[in-house]
């Protein structure tokens, strides 16, 4: 497939670079072009707008970190909405609202384009191995005519219907569930290191006798170790992720009271200036002590 992807954080330079190593044409376009050049040495082609990155593709993929950044390049001067073209579609792998996704699913078929949400869960390095889970949902035949995409980024496609916003709202309750896991296992270490055991020692039971997960064992020994370093999913991501599930629920009358609780810790992590580091680092907020 001739690919456009717009968008080159850590997890949409990762995905871009599995695309082409899986054997697609890819045409980039990023803000700050530099973060592109390694994917010229790859064999990308770099252009200057969302505009030329969609012209002439069968699909074009943004991966944007929020609802502003995508109806920007979506909807803007030079965005991809007047460039796609009427057999295109467009995949929106960006983690946003509901609300945005149901507008830009109105707006692609009023104009006879397709829209596809098809938000990806896994971290950066994943995605580079092609080990990324896929949730999409849009028309039929678009996704289907997608799939060469999803199965260069991912281990395993879940399509949860036509309707887009379904899989931006799976997105972000997988999140929240994420989110209060990470603090959940931040306020256990809190608890059993006051009884002088070690939070490594703690995790292997929790996790080696009675979990047994994966995601339980690389965030918590993350958190265990402090090692929040700026190479993953940053904070003020997580923390826009669990504001846009409260606001998706408060949309439709749902309640979550422990959503809006981890709301205020995230935005107490990034009052102590944590927005950049990785997001486990929610884990101690509401634990740290006096020194």
């Amino acid at each position: 497939m001739k690919i456009g992807f717009v968008g080159l954080g850590n997890m949409g330079f990762a995905m871009a670079s599995s695309l082409i190593r899986n054997g697609q044409t890819l045409i980039v376009h990023n803000r700050t072009r530099d973060k592109a050049r390694p994917l010229v040495e790859l064999g990308a082609l770099v252009v200057d707008s969302p505009a030329q990155a969609t012209e002439g593709v069968d699909a074009v993929v943004t991966m944007l970190p929020d609802d502003a950044a995508l109806e920007q390049v979506t909807l803007g001067e030079d965005g991809i909405l007047a460039a796609l073209g009427p057999d295109a579609v467009h995949v929106s792998s960006s983690t946003i609202s509901p609300r945005l996704s149901q507008r830009l699913g109105r707006l692609h078929t009023e104009n006879g384009r397709a829209f596809v949400a098809a938000p990806v869960l896994g971290r950066p390095e994943a995605a580079a191995q092609g080990r990324l889970v896929v949730v999409a949902a849009g028309p039929a035949r678009a996704v289907e005519r997608c799939r060469p995409i999803f199965d260069a980024i991912g281990s395993v496609t879940h399509v949860v219907g036509e309707h887009p916003p379904r899989a931006n709202a799976v997105k972000l309750a997988v999140n929240f569930v994420l989110a209060s896991l990470l603090a959940t296992l931040g306020e256990a270490y809190a608890l059993v290191e006051e009884y002088g055991m070690d939070d490594r020692a703690f995790l292997e039971i929790l996790n080696g006798s009675l979990l047994k997960s994966p995601i339980v064992e690389a965030y918590g020994a993350k958190i265990a170790d402090g090692s929040f370093d700026s190479n993953g999913f940053r904070l003020e991501l997580g923390a826009k992720d669990v504001r846009l599930a409260v606001e998706a629920a408060e949309a439709h009358t749902v309640p979550m009271p422990i959503a809006s609780v981890l709301r205020e810790s995230f935005v107490a992590a990034m009052a102590a200036g944590e927005q950049d580091v990785d997001w486990s680092a929610i884990g101690r907020v509401n634990t740290r002590r006096a020194s």
